[in-house]
């Protein structure tokens, strides 16, 4: 997915390419982790525009989950779930929604046998003042309730308890909250932060919730897309989404709402879609936990079937977890030398939550983000989560802050079973800073802001000379065998730029590790 680079424990490092990986390895942590890919029962996905259905209907489309022990509210979990990639911020004058005749759901389980135990499900209506304009807005909007505001949407919050996948309660939790809208320009909405702090809702029960245009948090370089970054690899170190939107749904609950007990803290956690057919039935269309599987991994076959689906059935893929297929492609390409089967490493990292930090007792193997609500938060978060010894990081749920790409590549190729390495992309943070207090995402990107793209131009551009001689170390062995892989799969099969530094040697992993 990215370009690969040396990264150190604490910050980026440089060092001489030594070889190179395949375009699917920024996937690789999650494929091999079974994640599986050729059912479509076996996983949740980091998906921006990652199936062929979804990707037709972006109202529909999860993109990322984050889940976390609140920073400023630690008796309290955050679960933020996005939706709509990609958004362009002036792309109006039909600015970005949510769907009217879709349920956004967040799924909790609350005792490690995957299936649900509570279900908040989100559902928005639409408001127009006047519909002899084409205009989203009037005027300057200064309020949610601005009379120069034209459209507008309100969300219902209710919540579903389960019994064995079968709905035992349900309850209404808030009605007609209002949404922050797009952010169309600085002229439209002269002090965006204002409408944002409106959108933050206090919910009973000592919940608070928001919905509504947000930057999208999660930080790649998509451009592998782009066969061999550009051809020869000058397109590198480039955040993709940077300057695109998404829309934003996060809900922040007491850790008592969703534990099984104090002495049992650990739930999974994962977002759906489903849609409203003519006939008034529902089906799900989307699903997402654990990030970066269905974009890259899973078959072309697969992928619609694979989002609708559900992580009870998980188990059944064990197979795609212990003998996964990416790290022998790596090593038959590029003669990185794959982990010794079987992969019990990935299992506990990605099924079940890992022994002694985020297993619950009695897991049933299924996919989706497991977080130990007991874990308090860290003053400064460490971008590499456990693996840099911050157990308050990914795995252990999801932080915005946490480089899932760099972590899931370190995995994949043995970090944990004694292959140490430091591979990574070039893309180590989020373009712009997360906030302090909930819902914690950045304000989105105004339709007046054309930044983003300049800027986005100058950090690839940059790093060209650095990777030219790159493609000077191929032999004739390599391009063919390239060449052979992408035939062969019949989609795509690219490569990344790898540094894989063994000369130094990290710090002191958390316990866990070993």
């Amino acid at each position: 997915m990215t370009a690969i680079t040396r990264t150190g424990r604490t910050g980026r490092g440089r060092g001489s390419v030594a070889l190179l990986a395949c375009g699917a390895l920024a996937a690789a942590g999650l494929a091999a982790a079974g994640v599986a890919v050729l059912e479509p029962q076996s996983a949740t996905a980091s998906s921006h525009r990652e199936a062929p259905l979804i990707s037709g209907q972006p109202q529909f489309d999860n993109t990322d989950v984050y889940a976390f022990v609140s920073p400023d509210h630690p008796d309290t979990t955050t679960v933020v779930a996005n939706w709509l990639p990609f958004q362009e911020p002036a792309g109006g004058p039909n600015f970005y929604t949510f769907a009217t005749d879709a349920r956004y759901d967040i799924h909790i389980d609350s005792d490690g046998d995957a299936q649900d135990d509570l279900l908040y499900r989100f559902t928005f209506k639409d408001h127009r003042k006047n519909e002899n304009t084409f205009l989203y807005n009037t005027g300057a909007v200064e309020a949610l309730d601005d009379p120069d505001l034209n459209f507008t949407q309100t969300y219902d919050i209710e919540l579903l308890r389960l019994e064995h996948n079968k709905v035992v309660s349900e309850h209404k939790v808030a009605e007609n909250l209002p949404v922050a809208p797009s952010n169309v320009g600085k002229a439209s909405m002269p002090d965006y932060q204002a409408l944002r702090d409106q959108a933050v809702q206090k919910v009973p029960g000592g919940l608070k919730a928001f919905a509504g245009q947000a930057d999208d948090p999660f930080f790649v370089d998509l451009r592998v897309f782009d066969l061999l970054y550009g051809g020869d690899l000058s397109e590198v170190g480039n955040d993709t989404t940077k300057g695109y939107n998404v829309n934003t749904i996060a809900l922040q609950v007491p850790n008592t709402y969703i534990q099984e007990s104090k002495e049992q803290p650990v739930v999974g956690i994962y977002s759906t879609t489903e849609r409203e057919n003519a006939e008034g039935d529902w089906t799900r269309v989307s699903r997402l936990g654990m990030p970066l599987v269905n974009e890259v991994v899973n078959p072309v076959k697969d992928k619609d079937k694979f989002n609708a689906s559900s992580p009870e059935n998980d188990g059944d893929f064990l197979k795609n977890v212990t003998e996964p297929e990416l790290p022998k492609l790596v090593e038959g390409i590029y003669k990185i030398k794959a982990p010794a089967e079987p992969r019990d490493d990935l299992v506990g990292v990605f099924l079940t939550g890992v022994k002694d930090l985020n297993q619950p007792p009695n897991v049933k193997a299924s996919e989706m983000l497991r977080l130990n609500t007991g874990i308090k938060p860290v003053a400064k978060p460490k971008r590499l989560g456990v693996l840099d010894g911050d157990n308050a990081g990914f795995p252990n749920g999801r932080r915005l802050t946490d480089d899932v790409l760099d972590i899931a590549l370190q995995v994949v190729e043995g970090e944990l079973v004694g292959s140490k390495n430091d591979l990574g992309d070039a893309v180590d943070a989020n373009d712009k800073e997360f906030g302090k207090a909930f819902p914690y995402v950045a304000l989105p990107t105004a339709g007046s802001d054309t930044e983003a793209a300049g800027k986005a131009t100058k950090s690839a551009t940059g790093l060209t000379g650095g990777m030219s001689s790159i493609t000077a170390s191929w032999d004739d062995n390599t391009v063919m065998l390239v060449s052979a892989a992408s035939g062969a799969a019949g989609v795509l099969l690219v490569v990344l730029g790898v540094t894989w530094l063994r000369s130094r040697r990290h710090p002191a992993r958390s316990s866990w590790l070993g």
